[in-house]
């Protein structure tokens, strides 16, 4: 059996399963989330935009922002899940191959949901602002 190909695809079919369950889950575990992404190690470049994709679920959730698609929010909930799930294709447990997957799996989020990350980065600043 072959492993699925870590792509866009992958995220949008992942994507499809989300549910307002997972939005919380990310929510309630945003803190831990956060630590996955560390100074070492591959998701070491996706730093500050993990931080970001956590902001933004947890902007939709409470209700504060709704100008992107559910869909963008299901893909980037379900990222951060995967990354948070130390038993995914690869296991986390497993030094640096671990989470080579999980880095993979961010850099598809990212391609995906650039442009409506880049919306709610506009309007997190411009709230920022005031």
């Amino acid at each position: 059996m072959t492993s699925p190909k870590i792509d866009q695809k992958f995220i949008e079919n992942g994507a499809q399963k989300v549910t307002d369950t997972e939005l919380e889950k990310v929510v309630n575990k945003s803190e831990d989330i956060k630590k996955k992404f560390t100074a070492s190690g591959p998701l070491k470049r996706f730093i500050e935009d993990g931080q970001l994709l956590i902001s933004v679920v947890k902007d939709y959730r409470a209700g504060t922002f709704r100008q992107v698609p559910y869909g963008t929010i299901a893909a980037i909930a379900f990222t951060l899940i995967y990354v948070f799930n130390p038993l995914d294709l690869v296991p986390d447990v497993l030094p640096i191959v671990g989470q080579i997957d999980d880095a993979a799996v961010v850099a598809a989020c990212m391609m995906l949901v650039e442009h409506d990350l880049y919306t709610y980065k506009m309007w997190k600043q411009g709230k920022e602002e005031k």
